[in-house]
This record gives structure tokens, C-alpha cells and sequence, in this order.
């Protein structure tokens, strides 16, 4: 799967975000060791800390199906779902991916319509994490 492709179903799953309070659409494509790809969407609650992001839904998706080896992820979002430049995932999405994913685990932020991206590592934007690795060894 090239990092073209993935950012494209990325832009895909944007158009499927419940966003209806911040008018943010996102969208997610996540690439399992396997070559299956999770696609996932923001989906916004109306009392806010319900919400999950789209880089959850997509992780969640894959997990329940039982896949814990993941390679790559592409992220793109928007205001009313026009991607403006790159849509970084939040904290709680690094921290999660910090969980299932090695430092090299690559992110795609897809910064426009055609599907053109910046490429980081999960070390490059969550340095000095906490891993679940840490947590056995404490």
C-alpha cells in the first residue's frame, strides 16, 4: 500500500464524519502489518468528551478484529471537511498509537485535496512517550 493510496482512503473516511458542533471533518486510513487497511472518522458528541477522533475509530475498528501490528496511518481534516494543510493527530490519539505502535510507525497528514502529505515517525511527534512497555517493567 503506497502512502498515496492510504492518504486517498483517508480522504475517503472524511466524508463520513459526524461533526455537526466543531464543523471538523477528519478522516483516517490505518495500514495493518497484513496490508488491511481501517478507515475511520471523527464522530463528535454533543457533550463534547464523548467524542472520538478519527485515528480511535480506526484503531478501535482494527483491534476488534483482532490486529495488532500496524505500520502506517494517514490523516487528513478540515473545516466542513476542505483540508486547508496537515490535521495532526491530538494527544490522546499519539498516546494510543504509543500503545500499539513502535517509534518507526509511520503518519501520513495529508495537507490538501490531491493527497499530498507530510511524512513523521511516532518518535518524531511523540518523543520520550510512555509506552506500555514502561508500564510492565515499573
Amino acid at each position: 500500500m503506497t502512502p498515496e493510496k492510504l492518504s486517498q482512503l483517508a480522504i475517503e473516511a472524511m466524508g463520513r464524519a459526524y461533526a455537526p458542533y466543531s464543523g471538523y471533518k477528519v478522516g483516517a486510513a490505518l495500514l495493518c502489518a497484513d496490508g488491511t487497511v481501517y478507515q475511520g472518522c471523527n464522530i463528535e458528541n454533543a457533550a463534547f468528551s464523548p467524542s472520538n477522533c478519527a485515528e480511535r475509530t480506526a484503531f478501535f475498528r482494527a483491534l476488534y478484529d483482532g490486529h495488532r501490528d500496524f505500520t502506517a496511518i494517514a490523516v487528513c481534516g478540515g473545516k466542513d471537511g476542505v483540508i486547508t494543510g496537515s490535521f495532526p493527530p491530538c494527544g490522546v490519539c499519539r498516546q494510543v498509537m504509543r500503545e500499539f505502535c513502535r517509534d518507526d510507525f509511520k503518519l501520513y497528514l495529508v495537507n490538501s485535496a490531491d493527497g499530498a502529505y507530510d511524512a513523521a515517525t511516532l518518535a518524531e511527534l511523540l518523543p520520550r512517550s510512555f509506552s506500555a512497555q514502561d508500564q510492565m517493567s515499573g
